[in-house]
């Protein structure tokens, strides 16, 4: 079987993408997927995204982790989807799509940059030593001291595997604070199981909480993450975050045709 793909990365966040509108690729074939998604053996993603129709939106988005399984939302995967769906002569510059968290809105900038509307985020849970939130996938977000030679692979499976959250896990940002809008971070993902170089909805999330535990008093959030820059934008009314955008690069690397 001939498969025609599609390699894009946000931030250094790295994806295939896969045009399945005739419905025609394995969707159950996880063995496949992880394959497809190896860095030795296959294409080489952090994960892999569908492209699919949609009779309400401009089409549907469907995610999977480079393990094979389906999974949550993602946010750089959401951008990067979006500069496909424009290659594919699908859309101009503003779509509209379903993701297993609902309903996103997005743009194309004149700069190339993606800006993708969030899901609201209405709890937002405040410990002692971290916070917790979904914005589309779960996170857990821990300020420290250091980021530079920080173990986040280690530090981040004990956490995504502690009792704090069961079989499903979460993913886990480590975060670091330049000033007041200002954050570096780095993440260790589910379904991956390592850390990478960017994650969107963990960007998301730690502008949120940062503001949510008042380190930062603005709604526009610089974030250094280690493929590059990530921008989240909100409003805040109470304890509801809404209208969060992620705003970042979308970057074509390359398309090719794989058989197996």
């Amino acid at each position: 079987m001939k498969l025609q793909f599609a390699k894009y990365e946000g931030t250094g966040n790295d994806f295939v993408m896969v045009d399945n509108r005739n419905g025609a690729f394995p969707k159950k074939d996880k063995c496949l997927i992880e394959k497809l998604c190896d860095r030795r053996f296959g294409i080489g993603a952090d994960g892999l995204i569908l492209l699919e129709s949609d009779v309400e939106t401009d089409f549907r988005m469907v995610y999977y982790n480079s393990d094979g399984n389906e999974s949550s939302m993602c946010g750089n995967g959401g951008r990067c989807l979006v500069a496909f769906a424009k290659k594919l002569n699908i859309i101009r510059d503003t779509v509209t799509f379903i993701a297993t968290d609902g309903l996103h809105q997005a743009t194309i900038l004149e700069d190339g940059f993606v800006s993708l509307q969030m899901k609201d985020v209405a709890d937002v849970k405040v410990e002692s030593d971290y916070v917790f939130l979904n914005t589309g996938s779960p996170h857990h977000v821990i300020l420290v001291e250091e980021l530079q030679g920080f173990d986040v692979k280690t530090n981040g499976a004990n956490i995504r595997y502690s009792n704090l959250y069961g079989k499903e896990g979460s993913n886990v940002n480590f975060v670091k604070q330049i000033s007041n809008n200002h954050f570096a971070l780095r993440t260790y993902e589910r379904g991956v199981e390592d850390e990478t170089l960017s994650c969107g909805t963990g960007a998301t999330a730690t502008a949120i909480a940062m503001n949510a535990i008042g380190i930062s008093s603005s709604n526009h959030i610089k974030l250094d993450v280690e493929g590059g820059k990530l921008e989240v934008i909100f409003n805040k009314n109470g304890t509801i975050f809404s209208d969060v955008f992620l705003n970042g690069p979308a970057t074509f690397v390359f398309e090719g045709e794989i058989i197996w």
